[in-house]
């Protein structure tokens, strides 16, 4: 238990140096809220330059919708000839049969009715004592119902392909995500809390989904449509049109204000998301540890403040962006009342007719619909833009140091590890490893020891390139490791951590994923030397047998055995044991420390330790303290020298006796 705690507390220690200072953060190293999107203009720009790929079926959609758009702005006009039919009719069956539409203007005059006479002079179609004429109504309803039917399914093929557009752009920035994850280095996760970085790959993803899917075809729709309103206003009275555009000024104001007002709260409500997630995820990944110190009332204090700021940041976004919808309404209603009063006036005067009047008030809506609806959609379009920015921010994230373009070596090194002159630190402003040298030979089983903080876990990370050197180097059989790609590197060295990390599979897979290939042959071998083979037959499928990724139902040491087996199947030159046996009894100890004997021929090994009484039989012993070696021998030897070692290791068991 006490090895544990104690590597539990370098790790924390080690995070901690890693960890930089962030100014006004929160518990989880979170900035808290407040930020707003650097560059919408930008940010947006950038996402829409991800459909680039899609350049050809853009152009396809933008074809079709142009199309439906103009049979769909054809049926008002068209409309609006019925209604001069209907009413034409209705006013003719009124007069007596016989006159011609010109006597009864004139008698209309002679009577002193100028008005209603300037009014029957304008109407087309007007055939005195003759009723509606059902037969051209027929037709003409016809024509309509067939405009609005192209257009509806030149409407669905754009959707249809559209959707394909935005979903296909989604898979690759989901991929370009995950390909980038891969290529961060290390200390960028160490300064990042796991549930906001899942956060922004997934939730933040989703949402930058839905944003395109909801608003990108509708935009182009809405757009168009403003074009082709337009036209056909403008062919029907120009005076009418004008005085519909005066509320465009307005409506494009009042939507750019509260945009821009509810643009920082949707930048908080998804980094309010994100931090949200953090908790969640640290709360059940260590649910044993919260309910163990008791300590739920504090996670369900800490989440309800975050899931306030949450709420806070949300209603704040949905609110403000919320009132552009009744707001572009209340201004569409002014403009319907004017365009109302005025084309009255011009039907009274003969000026223009009922159906054109009845057509110019269908566009003027359809006019400002889809200005409306392009304000509406400026939550989702904040909200996803906002998305889109924390996305970027991981794509641009600084990589991990390109691998140099040379052709990996064939077979197996030997294992000969050199540091030459090697220096690091995780902070600039606090040296940890200076200057160091040492050299192990292949075959030969390296014990690191020392007290908390003093590099030894940082020593191994230097071995696999998860960091980079400030100065010297580190060769690999007289290679420097700058110079091998990473992947050739790191497939010699087999890895075994304090804390396994096993996937959602079978024991045989768990074991196998050391090395791409293995034969169930070597997996079993590998079990076998592992001694994992002592406890897989007793479980329901053997080695068939699936497990989740904390284990399922086996215990701690038997998930620590499989990650050796899995280390053992690489058959690695060097072997990398960081507290490996810690989690397993005494006797599988022993049994674990035999096959690694056996393993030594022609291996090298390093051995992180705190348990002392398990290095007995190291070839070398380093002593850390603050990055440095202070000391280096045998068992023997370090305890004849009275030293560091020797200091560590009457601490260790004169604790236990006091």
């Amino acid at each position: 238990m006490s090895a544990e705690v104690a590597q539990h507390d370098e790790d924390k220690a080690a995070a901690s140096r890693r960890q930089p200072t962030r100014a006004g953060g929160g518990p989880h190293g979170m900035p808290m809220g407040g930020d707003k999107a650097k560059n919408f203009g930008t940010s947006a720009k950038r996402l829409l330059g991800r459909l680039k790929p899609e350049r050809a079926l853009l152009l396809t959609v933008v074809g079709l919708t142009i199309i439906s758009v103009i049979f769909t702005a054809l049926g008002p006009r068209v409309l609006g000839r019925a209604t001069d039919l209907i009413f034409a009719g209705f006013v003719g069956s009124q007069m007596p049969a016989g006159t011609t539409q010109d006597q009864v203007v004139q008698g209309l005059r002679a009577q002193g009715q100028g008005q209603v006479a300037d009014m029957v002079a304008g109407m087309p179609n007007l055939v005195p004592g003759q009723g509606i004429d059902f037969g051209a109504l027929a037709r003409v309803l016809l024509v309509v119902l067939g405009l609005y039917l192209i257009g509806a399914v030149f409407s669905w093929a754009a959707n249809h392909l559209l959707a394909g557009v935005v979903n296909r752009t989604i898979f690759r920035l989901r991929s370009d995500a995950e390909d980038k994850l891969a290529r961060l280095p290390l200390p960028y996760f160490d300064s990042q809390p796991r549930g906001e970085l899942l956060s922004r790959v997934t939730n933040d993803i989703d949402n930058v989904a839905q944003s395109l899917q909801q608003t990108l075809g509708q935009l182009l729709t809405s757009l168009l449509t403003v074009v082709a309103m337009l036209a056909m206003m403008f062919w029907i009275s120009p005076l009418l049109s004008i005085i519909a555009l005066l509320t465009i000024p307005l409506a494009a104001g009042l939507t750019a204000f509260i945009g821009g007002r509810a643009q920082g709260h949707f930048k908080d409500q998804w980094a309010a998301t994100g931090r949200v997630n953090a908790v969640v995820e640290e709360t059940f990944s260590g649910h044993d540890l919260v309910k163990v110190f008791g300590r739920q009332a504090d996670n369900e204090a800490q989440f309800a403040e975050r899931n306030h700021e949450l709420g806070k940041a949300g209603f704040s976004a949905q609110f403000i962006s919320g009132i552009i919808m009744p707001a572009m309404q209340f201004i569409g209603n002014l403009s319907y009342v004017a365009v109302a009063v005025v084309g009255g006036l011009r039907v009274a005067s003969g000026a223009m007719s009922v159906g054109d009047v009845q057509a110019f008030i269908q566009y003027s809506r359809q006019f400002t619909q889809p200005l409306t609806q392009v304000a509406s959609m400026s939550n989702l379009l904040q909200s996803g833009v906002a998305s889109a920015e924390r996305i970027f921010e991981v794509l641009d994230a600084e990589e991990e140091r390109p691998d140099p373009v040379t052709a990996p070596a064939d077979g197996h090194g030997h294992g000969r590890v050199e540091f030459e002159d090697v220096s690091f630190s995780y902070d600039p402003q606090r040296p940890l490893i200076e200057h160091l040298n040492l050299t192990v030979e292949p075959g030969q089983t390296v014990a690191i020891v020392g007290p908390t903080g003093a590099g030894k876990t940082t020593l191994v990370n230097l071995i696999m390139r998860f960091y980079e050197l400030d100065g010297g180097r580190i060769t690999f059989d007289g290679v420097d490791i700058a110079t091998m790609p990473r992947q050739q590197l790191r497939g010699e060295i087999g890895m075994v951590l304090q804390d396994t990390w096993l996937f959602s599979g079978t024991i045989r897979e768990n074991i196998a994923y050391g090395r791409p290939g293995a034969t169930d042959e070597e997996v079993l071998a590998a079990a076998k030397a592992a001694y994992v083979d002592r406890f897989v037959h007793a479980l329901p499928d053997g080695y068939d047998t699936k497990i989740g990724d904390d284990g399922g139902t086996i215990s701690a040491g038997e998930r620590q055995l499989i990650t050796i087996a899995r280390a053992f199947v690489s058959e690695p030159a060097l072997l990398i044991l960081d507290e490996a046996t810690s989690s397993v009894d005494t006797r599988t100890e022993s049994l674990v420390q035999s096959a690694l004997t056996a393993l030594r021929t022609d291996r090298t090994s390093f051995v992180i330790a705190h348990r002392l009484s398990t290095i007995r039989d190291a070839d070398l012993i380093l002593v850390m303290e603050e990055g440095r070696i202070v000391e280096q021998g045998s068992h023997a030897e370090l305890l004849e020298a009275s030293g560091a070692f020797a200091r560590l290791w009457q601490a260790q068991f004169a604790g236990v006796a006091a």
